[in-house]
């Protein structure tokens, strides 16, 4: 489990401190996907930076199985919206940087061989990624997160930057992959739709600072044609509701 408990950033500036995140109190529980949806500028990549390790200077405490954060002991996956490819490295080497990171000395094992053939790129391999479409750029960053197998998988806003088409596409094979591993995933989006269809649990940030309005359970969650169900236009509706309020 991930307990956040008063979780509060603050940015130093020429005009004194601004108030990143005020007082953030979730748990994160095992297996499950959260989608955290707020406005523009309400602290989600920077709750993000925090639950990777990136930002540490913070107050209250952010702990997963009642340990501190620490990327060196813990596998923490990390996926972008600019997909966070090394542009001179090929499709493999960037697939395996994680475990590189990690100075795990595996090979491309069974595993990561099924990885990349459910996301479609076993047969890219040794192209770099200029050659590569944003989709498959995003598909080589996903299998590199959960070749990984990491504790906890972050991403911010991965699909934003895509067409309509294959951000579709690339979340339905993420939910397809996810299911398989139940990894725990935090989602930060701005889409209500997305987060509707990826979350398991929704959590709404208020405007800057950001602090939690709600945290709900995900009716739509892993349901065919969700967007025709009933269940979708409550949540939607009382999503939005939530997303108006100036907090």
């Amino acid at each position: 489990m991930i307990e956040i408990k008063d979780l509060t950033v603050k940015y130093r500036g020429k005009n004194g401190d601004t108030l990143a995140l005020d007082g953030l109190n979730v748990n994160i529980e095992p297996g499950e996907i959260y989608t955290f949806i707020g406005p523009s500028g309400c602290g989600k990549s920077t709750f993000l930076y925090v639950l990777s390790g990136i930002m540490k200077r913070y107050q209250g405490s952010v702990t997963i199985d009642g340990r501190p954060i620490d990327p060196r002991k813990q596998r923490i996956g990390l996926i972008l919206q600019n997909y966070g490819l090394l542009p001179w490295k090929n499709v493999y080497s960037n697939t395996m940087l994680g475990l590189k990171i990690k100075n795990d000395q595996r090979r491309l094992d069974e595993y990561g061989s099924y990885i990349l053939k459910q996301l479609g790129i076993d047969h890219l391999l040794d192209r770099y990624p200029r050659e590569l479409s944003g989709g498959q750029q995003q598909r080589v960053a996903i299998a590199r997160a959960f070749i990984l197998k990491p504790d906890l998988l972050l991403m911010d806003e991965p699909f934003s930057a895509l067409d309509a088409i294959t951000r579709e596409e690339m979340q339905e094979l993420f939910l397809n992959i996810w299911k398989q591993n139940s990894v725990t995933t935090v989602f930060i989006t701005h889409s209500v739709d997305e987060a509707l269809y990826l979350g398991s649990r929704i959590v709404v940030f208020s405007p800057s600072p950001g602090r939690i309005q709600e945290v709900m359970d995900n009716p739509c969650f892993m349901l065919d044609n969700f967007r025709y169900r009933d269940e979708y236009y409550d949540m939607s509706m009382k999503l939005r509701r939530l997303l108006e309020d100036k907090g």
